[in-house]
């Protein structure tokens, strides 16, 4: 593939983007910029957010996962609990955010709790998203330096930088208004180009006089979906579904990313629709993907090619010369939108925390200032100039704070490239099950009982789990402390995608039992109600 069609093909791309940001973002105030004026469609938000759930690491990583005889189709039994877990955001999360009317989710634990559940909630979420945001770009940032910049003597610091730049450009003014529109159209780019890709690759592989892509698919090697018989296994179904099912409720349900996306719908009923109806359809996309997996390495087989890295496969097969200028063009256009759907929605829901959550941002526009609207911080004297000029300032912040997160994202990629090896997959689900288990507990001690607890104590108890949990990984089998034999402290037991279960777990058994020790005052309850 070539170099001037690999760069039409990039250039042609972000100006569609660019052109879509010009559209929506006129008149932009913070209001916009956080909720999209709670003016969003629910059937946009739905299909917008399976490309924002995807991202990068899934065009990638799932499809190279399958390649792992232990592995196979085994992510499928995490997408079933993902669908179980998605019930549990739509009618357990979502009424209460909007029974709340937040703008950040993390405001409940301040409602429920004090200032520092809040803070405490608020910065999980800016840590956890601006790992989990990294993490993807890494990926992806790894496939242009190979196919484009190495070539070009670009180095890949420069290369992510050029990667986060092209997402503040058209993130920067309508933030959410406008992401609703870009992520409907890259997830459209993103599913066209996997469906055609496994077309195309089927043809090339003459599926058709074999029983077709189905039966090849099913039939082949890699294929196991059910892993019941090692409960020690990273893979065991009971592992993955409960894994997936949390994991869901924390890198959703609890996360301002994915959540800000809902809360833009206009009402409770219509967030709801979004969300079962994009977890419907996420079943079949990840099947299809692990489908073009088995493919890959099929085509791999049969032509080969040989990777070191089963992230890679994708990139290595479609934009080898066998394939075609074609697949290589559907690979780009899939990779660019399945990753930028993801990060630019990061990048924005990081914005929005930070602003609102630890700089005191309103999110309210002029006209709502001016006319005293209800929970108003503003005093009652002020002239209507002044309140305009507050106004102006808190966007001027929000503005500044883009930025600054744009910068922390690059160097964390950075980072991360100098020092994590392994499939993006693993890596993603291993760095949820640290920081959003504490989340999970949290949330729902303060939903599923009435207890009550000193504020200040919470942020140790968020600590004190993951050091647990962490210490108990560390020294499972498998991980870096484990013996030599490879077993470690349970045995044979192997932590997988359900430490995040394990990690949500202790959270809510230390807040329980701190409950009864660590009573709030008088003033703490009256400062949390």
């Amino acid at each position: 593939m070539s170099t001037t069609l690999i760069i039409t093909v990039i250039v042609a791309y972000f100006l569609v983007l660019v052109g879509i940001s010009y559209l929506t973002s006129r008149k932009a105030t913070n209001e916009s910029f956080f909720l999209g004026e709670r003016k969003s469609p629910w059937y946009l938000v739905s299909f917008g957010m399976i490309g924002a759930s995807l991202s990068g690491v899934t065009f990638l990583s799932v499809p190279g996962w399958v390649g792992d005889n232990a592995n196979q189709f085994s992510y499928m039994q995490a997408v079933f609990g993902y669908l179980f877990g998605y019930f549990v955001v739509a009618y357990v999360l979502l009424p209460l955010y909007y029974r709340l009317n937040l703008i950040s989710i993390y405001q409940y634990l301040e409602e429920r709790f004090g200032f520092w559940s809040y803070k405490t909630g608020a910065s999980f979420f800016l840590v956890s998203r601006i790992i989990g945001a990294s993490v993807r770009l890494l990926l992806v940032a790894n496939v242009f330096q190979l196919i484009l910049f190495d070539d070009w003597g670009i180095p890949f610091e420069a290369t992510v930088a050029i990667s986060v730049l092209l997402i503040w450009i058209y993130t920067s003014r309508g933030g959410i208004k406008t992401i609703v529109w870009t992520d409907t159209l890259q997830t459209a780019f993103m599913l066209l180009s996997v469906i055609l890709t496994v077309y195309f690759i089927s043809d090339i592989l003459n599926l058709s006089e074999q029983g077709g892509i189905v039966q090849t698919v099913s039939e082949s090697k890699y294929s196991k979906i059910f892993f019941l018989d090692d409960i020690n296994g990273k893979n065991h179904f009971l592992k993955h579904f409960l894994g997936g099912m949390f994991i869901t409720i924390g890198m959703t349900g609890l996360d301002q990313d994915m959540m800000q996306k809902n809360l833009s719908c206009r009402n409770l009923k219509d967030a709801q629709k979004n969300m079962i109806s994009m977890a419907a359809v996420l079943v079949v996309v990840n099947l299809i993907f692990l489908s073009l997996g088995a493919l890959l390495y099929t085509y791999a087989e049969n032509k080969g090619i040989v990777t070191e890295s089963s992230d890679m496969l994708f990139a290595e097969v479609a934009l080898s010369s066998e394939a075609g200028s074609f697949i290589g063009v559907l690979f780009l256009l899939g990779l660019i939108a399945a990753a930028y759907s993801s990060a630019d929605s990061a990048l924005t829901s990081l914005t929005t925390s930070f602003s609102v959550d630890f700089l005191g941002v309103s999110g309210k526009n002029k006209e709502e200032v001016d006319q005293g609207s209800a929970g108003d911080t503003l005093d009652a004297e002020m002239i209507p100039s002044k309140k305009g000029r507050v106004v102006r300032d808190e966007e001027k912040t929000r503005k500044i704070v883009h930025v600054v997160m744009s910068v922390v994202i690059v160097l964390v990629v950075i980072a991360l490239k100098k020092f994590t090896t392994g499939a993006a997959i693993g890596l993603l689900m291993t760095f949820a099950g640290f920081t959003y288990g504490p989340l999970i507990g949290m949330f729902f001690f303060g939903i599923l009982t009435k207890r009550t607890i000193r504020d200040t104590i919470i942020p140790v108890i968020a600590l004190v789990s993951i050091a647990l949990i962490a210490i108990l990984w560390y020294f499972s089998a498998g991980a870096p402390g484990a013996n030599a034999d490879g077993s470690g402290i349970f045995g044979d037991y192997a932590f997988g995608f359900e430490l995040i279960l394990y990690n949500a777990l202790i959270n809510f058994a230390l807040l329980y039992a701190a409950s009864f020790a660590f009573k709030p005052s008088n003033h703490e309850i009256s400062s949390a109600r």
